[in-house]
């Protein structure tokens, strides 16, 4: 199946590129204090996607949002980075409560150079999840370093034909911290964040948090 625009990652990288050539110099020291979402250095593409539902809906930050793909199983998302990365964790975004049987219920999580050598580190079973699924990158006990992940998709709940999945971030090892991810997607959680760590004004004018916040660093190995 041909890919439409909307399926590659085109959108996504460029503006990727540009928030994080604007926040970079005033972010990438202090935000590692945070967490290291990386998937900003990464090019993304799909196997295929409906038309005005594309990779751009994953890295969006709005959980209303989502990608919703358009043809057989397995669907396959692609990340490749420009560099070998170390990976420590993905977190993957769902709702069966509205997305039924488009949910996932079996993924498959591959590691590689590219597209030839990719090797299946793990599979995960998901039983009507809704909100952020958490899947820990270890080879052993230490984080994985690749240029390259895929998300596969295996099957459905109630044996859907398509896919949705509304957000997913990928987060590099930061030694001793925790990852709130209540600072993806929704407005409530950002509100709770900022009164359980008590961050200073000053930094919030530092990082001109809003209601899209879209938190950046970068990783130099």
């Amino acid at each position: 199946m041909q890919k439409s625009s909307a399926c590659s990652s085109s959108s996504v990288n460029s503006h990727s590129v540009s928030n994080n050539e604007n926040h970079r110099s005033s972010t990438s020291k202090c935000i590692t204090e945070w967490i290291c979402e990386v998937g900003n250095q990464a090019v993304w593409s799909l196997s295929s996607c409906r038309r005005g539902y594309g990779v751009e809906h994953l890295r969006d930050n709005i959980i209303d949002t989502f990608w919703q793909s358009d043809g057989q199983l397995p669907q396959l998302l692609n990340i490749q980075f420009h560099r070998k990365t170390s990976i420590s964790q993905i977190y993957i975004y769902t709702d069966y409560k509205f997305d039924e049987s488009y949910t996932p219920s079996r993924i498959s999580i591959r590691v590689g150079s590219h597209f030839n050598d990719l090797k299946e580190l793990q599979t995960l079973d998901l039983t009507e999840p809704t909100g952020w699924v958490a899947i820990p990158i270890k080879d052993g006990v230490k984080s994985i370093r690749t240029f390259m992940l895929q998300i596969a998709v295996l099957s459905n709940h109630q044996n859907g034909r398509d896919t949705r999945m509304r957000q997913i971030r990928i987060h590099a090892p930061v030694e001793g911290r925790h990852y709130p991810l209540e600072l993806f997607g929704f407005k409530e959680g950002l509100t709770a964040m900022i009164e359980s760590t008590r961050i200073s004004m000053s930094i919030m004018q530092r990082y001109k948090l809003n209601d899209k916040l879209n938190i950046l660093c970068s990783h130099d190995e």
